[in-house]
């Protein structure tokens, strides 16, 4: 019976600790949201300038070009 019980006490502990708050509040959400939108429209100004522009053409013409 005390194996029983002890289980019985482990598993009450854990049922405890899974309660804690494990998610995310929508404010989180929010500032997550903020950061995934700015991170984007940095990586879209970066990829539409000139330069990588160029590189990426040039990149995709050699890959076009080549033979196989």
């Amino acid at each position: 019976m005390r194996k029983h019980r002890k289980i019985g006490e482990m598993a009450a502990r854990l049922r405890r600790k899974g309660r804690g708050d494990a998610g995310m509040v929508t404010s989180e959400y929010a500032m997550g949201i903020i950061a995934a939108v700015g991170f984007a429209v940095l990586l879209y100004e970066v990829v539409t300038s000139g330069q990588v522009r160029g590189e990426l053409q040039d990149i995709v013409k050699k890959a076009l070009s080549a033979r196989m």
